[in-house]
């Protein structure tokens, strides 16, 4: 076994503890992630508060753990419906051509000459601010995934392009299949590893892309926990200085990023 094959495993048991972690989250601290101990505020690690407390004294580790539940978890479904979007229009083009390719390639290349944060924060920005907090996580996440599409649209084009002319579609045609059913029957399958893979590679991208947002404010709306708005605890550097445990929202941010890089030239080799 390769070296690279134990680092990807490695990342991959790693991802699995997360998320195991943060879907039994009620198991692993009896506190909500929105109690407060007004007599504990900004408190120090102890045997009751393993990473301390915020300065409403609310409990880190729970705050951190049920974050890391509702990015972990919903940043895949961003993730998902940007790729079924790609998908399909990437199908749509490279199958059909003529001005429907060029349509679909206008529209994913002005998307990708606009920086998607800066679209996100522009559209988040024109919603109301007192949204209530499901509504912030449903509409930040929603958001990623009707605007993240472009970036894989055109992978999908070009691997479509390449099996237009092949046996299996020709065969399809002869038999009188439509564009529809060549598309969701014979096409979408047959891309089913460069969609794993563009799958896999927007996951740490909307992580990313919420934190952001959720750390200006513009994400995930208090009191429910992301690690955005986690991030934003983080503002006071003098705080930092004399409680170093409040940066474990950066660090177990940084740990999934890295073992989603990781393990994704596994599923590029599958591509």
């Amino acid at each position: 076994m390769s070296f690279m094959r134990h680092i990807r495993i490695t990342a991959a048991l790693t991802l699995a503890t997360v998320a195991l972690l943060a879907l039994c989250a009620g198991l692993v601290t009896p506190y909500s992630y929105a109690h407060q101990f007004r007599d504990l505020p900004g408190a120090a690690p102890s045997a009751a508060h393993l990473l301390g407390t915020d300065a409403l004294g609310r409990d880190l580790l729970s705050r951190l753990l049920y974050g890391t539940r509702l990015s972990l978890f919903l940043a895949p479904a961003a993730a998902l419906l940007s790729t079924l979007i790609a998908g399909v229009l990437g199908a749509v083009a490279g199958l059909l051509g003529g001005w429907r390719e060029r349509f679909i390639l206008s529209i994913a290349d002005l998307g990708m000459a606009l920086p998607l944060l800066f679209v996100l924060i522009a559209l988040r920005a024109m919603l109301p601010m007192d949204v209530a907090p499901l509504a912030s996580v449903a509409a930040t996440f929603l958001m990623l995934g009707l605007l993240g599409w472009p970036s894989s649209l055109r992978v999908v084009w070009a691997a479509t392009r390449a099996i237009r002319e092949s046996d299996f579609l020709l065969l399809a045609r002869s038999n009188g299949s439509t564009s529809l059913r060549l598309i969701l029957r014979h096409i979408l399958p047959n891309l089913r590893p460069v969609l794993l893979a563009q799958f896999w590679v927007s996951i740490p991208v909307f992580i990313l892309a919420e934190a952001t947002l959720s750390m200006l404010g513009l994400g995930v709306m208090e009191p429910l926990p992301s690690w955005g708005n986690l991030l934003r605890g983080l503002e006071d550097f003098s705080a930092i200085t004399a409680n170093p445990w409040r940066i474990a929202p950066v660090v177990l941010l940084i740990v999934v990023v890295v073992c989603f890089q990781l393990i994704l030239p596994a599923q590029e080799e599958l591509a």
